[in-house]
């Protein structure tokens, strides 16, 4: 088999992780729009991924978290999303680089996309994430503001004990 210079994976994955990115900025304009919601996996020990130490040492490899009605000041830039949820009745800012994304699932609309790929070597020798500038990694997040939307908790993964695994097969039409 010949070897694949042009890197297709990499620049397949790079395109879907534009397509997080530009879903994630519209809702971060224009607000979340029913019925959808997103479960957001991704690899909390990669470089530029900001993470209380408490969470950290909870999820020392991976986290998933949700977002849908309780999750504030939601930032996006070309690199990364910051967002705050809340951890135990406590506000914690999380930012995540988007080569730090392992699924990104809306299961209001049967949507799934996985990352397989590592982002070259070089992306992952970023020392700062801009959404990161000026802010401890491991300090607590500010306090956010009231929700309308505060039926559910914004992080259904984290309230059970553990990271929960999102099968992308029960979002496929079969």
């Amino acid at each position: 088999m010949s070897k694949d210079s042009i890197q297709y994976g990499q620049l397949v994955e790079q395109a879907l992780r534009g397509v997080v990115r530009d879903v994630l900025s519209r809702v971060a304009r224009e607000g979340l729009p029913q019925p959808h919601h997103f479960y957001i996996t991704f690899r909390t020990d990669h470089p530029g991924v900001g993470l209380a130490a408490s969470l950290r040492e909870r999820y020392p490899t991976e986290m998933t978290i949700v977002l849908q009605h309780q999750y504030w000041d939601l930032q996006v830039d070309d690199e990364a999303i910051a967002v705050t949820l809340s951890f135990n009745n406590q506000p914690q800012r999380i930012v995540i680089p988007f080569a730090a994304l392992k699924v990104f699932a809306d299961p209001g609309v049967e949507f799934g996309l996985q990352f397989t790929i590592e982002p070259p070597a070089e992306e992952n020798l970023a020392e700062t994430v801009p959404l990161l500038a000026g802010r401890d990694r491991d300090a607590p997040a500010r306090e956010p503001a009231a929700s309308d939307d505060a039926a559910e908790p914004a992080d259904e993964a984290a309230s059970g004990g553990g990271a929960q695994i999102v099968s992308l097969d029960r979002f496929r039409k079969r």
